[in-house]
């Protein structure tokens, strides 16, 4: 990918410009399915769960009510709460090589989107999830190896997310919707 549709390149593009230094912005949510995963849904932000080098003033500059964001109506929000299986960083994907002089975007690969989207469990979250599973061709032995192996060992609440991978995965291998 080296496009995304107005205004998400030129609101990309003003935010590069405005960085001192590279950062990887480490980006999930809605927007990566959307942009990257192909899903038909709008999104009015990106989602980012940290940048490398943490860089805190990315917020100020793109953020929700950032004078970048006022004027193309889109925002970056972090989200710094989130379960990532363990190792997720060394599957990010850049989704636009070369494209900027110090923003690289960096999205998760589709089983690791997948299980950050396990905690919060919304119809919204499962929707995402199962259209990942479906339109990438994923499957449930290497999803439900990657919770157990590099996601479950950090939570807390092993057995109600135990069920919740259960009944995702009986969802994904279901009939079509």
């Amino acid at each position: 990918m080296t496009d995304l549709p107005h205004p998400w390149n030129e609101f990309l593009a003003e935010l590069d410009e405005q960085l001192k230094e590279p950062v990887d912005l480490h980006c999930i949510g809605g927007f990566v399915c959307t942009y990257f995963y192909g899903l038909a849904r709008r999104t009015g932000d990106i989602d980012y769960f940290t940048t490398v080098p943490n860089t805190p003033k990315i917020a100020e500059i793109a953020g929700g009510g950032s004078p970048l964001a006022k004027k193309w109506g889109i925002s970056l929000h972090c989200v710094p709460f989130l379960n990532l299986p363990d190792n997720y960083d060394a599957r990010l994907v850049d989704i636009m090589p070369g494209k900027f002089k110090n923003l690289r975007m960096l999205v998760l690969d589709p089983y690791d989107l997948i299980l950050s989207k396990l905690e919060r469990n919304s119809t919204k979250d499962r929707d995402d999830a199962d259209y990942l599973f479906r339109s990438r061709k994923l499957h449930s032995t290497t999803l439900r190896a990657r919770y157990k192996e590099e996601l479950r060992p950090y939570l807390t609440r092993e057995k109600w997310h135990d069920n919740t991978v259960d009944l995702w995965i009986e969802i994904f291998e279901g009939s079509p919707t």
